[in-house]
């Protein structure tokens, strides 16, 4: 894997609105990437990922939606179990979840 950014800050968000980020990467191994599984920390985020394999020099993608349901800084992990060197890796969301506004 070459990550753009295997951690992302969410800033500020608002309660009760879901949020997306979606990872990048791309296979710089010489045999296609398979992502086996796709396993978040917590029940609060969803993962959605590529499920075809990536061939050597292609792009795929992670997504992860965090349901900002409860109050306060959040950091969550998403594991991504696939055919590399150490059979996983791990990518990161945060952020602080607010009030909405009255």
């Amino acid at each position: 894997f070459a990550w753009d950014a295997p951690t992302f800050d969410f800033g500020k968000i608002e309660q009760n609105k879901p949020v997306t980020h979606e990872f990048k990467f791309t296979n710089t191994g010489k045999v296609p990437l398979v992502i086996t599984n796709v396993q978040a920390s917590c029940g609060c985020t969803t993962p959605a990922w590529s499920k075809e394999p990536i061939p050597p020099g292609g792009e795929g993608f992670i997504k992860a939606t965090y349901n900002a349901a409860s109050m306060g800084a959040f950091n969550k992990t998403v594991t991504v179990m696939a055919n590399v060197e150490n059979g996983f890796m791990q990518l990161s969301i945060k952020g602080e979840v607010v009030q909405q506004p009255q």
